[in-house]
């Protein structure tokens, strides 16, 4: 794998897999199943295949079974480099350095985290009717509108009211599009975005877009990350919205994820924290749920 590249992936080394002890009591006991052998010792220290395994994933994004022998090897050869330097670091007290160490704090609770929240999502299951109620909620708060539109995009407000002027002065939209427009995927067409819907855009772009009237183009530049746009709202049209069964699984994974905020939500509520925090989790707002089909664009 010529794209395959040394890399550090420190983290990665602290989750080397720990053997379970046997169980004592020989009535239940079953078979002891003998501990794999590491895959390569480095000083002394032993690497595991899952270590091995979960490095692979990370560092070429595809698993060890589809990669070809030369490629497994350069891998296996990036994981014993990454260990020597780590080994070396530990050896020189680079953990007792604050950055490293707040660092390495970090790495341990993002893992921690996202290990708790994947075990608690695959120990509780969504029943029908918290999906249904789901379902029926985000359709209840999901605008049913599309919109189609154009856009000219530049990289200034002055040069967005320049050509608001020149459309005041009767100038066509698509040709000062096609002549003006830093979006090049549209420019060609004319600044023609096609249909979205209110989640699909910024939302600073969404709400200009909702005040026109069909025809109508923005009096004023309307400035989002891309920069600045000046926007022309050609047609509406109902929004059908989607199948109960395209997006259950969807609407699975939505409901357990509230129930895992909803499960650290009580945590937070009886922990001893000192000093107290200002804003209890009751008063929080609720994390906004993702919509069963948004796709946002610039």
């Amino acid at each position: 794998m010529k794209a395959i590249r040394f890399m550090a992936v420190g983290a990665l080394l602290a989750l080397a897999a720990c053997s379970k002890p046997a169980p004592t009591d020989k009535a239940a006991a079953a078979p002891a199943v003998p501990a794999k052998p590491p895959i390569v010792t480095v000083n002394g220290k032993g690497l595991s295949e899952k270590l091995y395994e979960e490095y692979a994933l990370a560092l070429a994004r595809r698993p060890l079974s589809e990669l070809s022998p030369e490629d497994r090897e350069q891998i296996k050869e990036n994981l014993v480099r990454v260990e020597l330097i780590a080994q070396d670091a530990e050896k020189s007290g680079l953990v007792n350095d604050p950055d490293v160490a707040t660092r390495l704090e970090l790495a341990r609770l993002e893992v921690l985290q996202q290990g708790s929240a994947q075990k608690y999502m695959k120990d509780h299951t969504a029943t029908e009717a918290e999906m249904r109620a789901e379902f029926e909620a985000q359709i209840a708060s999901a605008p049913l509108v599309e919109f189609q539109a154009r856009h000219i995009l530049v990289s200034s407000e002055d040069v967005a009211q320049k050509i608001i002027a020149q459309l005041k002065s009767g100038n066509d939209f698509a040709a000062l599009a096609k002549r003006m427009s830093a979006d090049k995927g549209t420019a060609a067409k004319g600044g023609d975005l096609g249909w979205f819907g209110p989640r699909d855009m910024d939302p600073v772009f969404t709400n200009a877009v909702a005040l026109l009237k069909k025809g109508e183009f923005t009096q004023a530049p309307v400035q989002t990350a891309a920069g600045w746009h000046v926007i022309q709202l050609q047609n509406t049209r109902d929004r059908t919205p989607p199948a109960y069964d395209d997006v259950k699984d969807r609407l699975a994974k939505i409901v357990v994820a509230k129930s895992f905020k909803a499960h650290s939500d009580e945590m937070l509520k009886t922990a001893k924290i000192d000093p107290p925090l200002t804003t209890l989790p009751a008063a929080a707002a609720p994390a906004a749920a993702p919509a069963p089909a948004p796709a946002t664009k610039p």
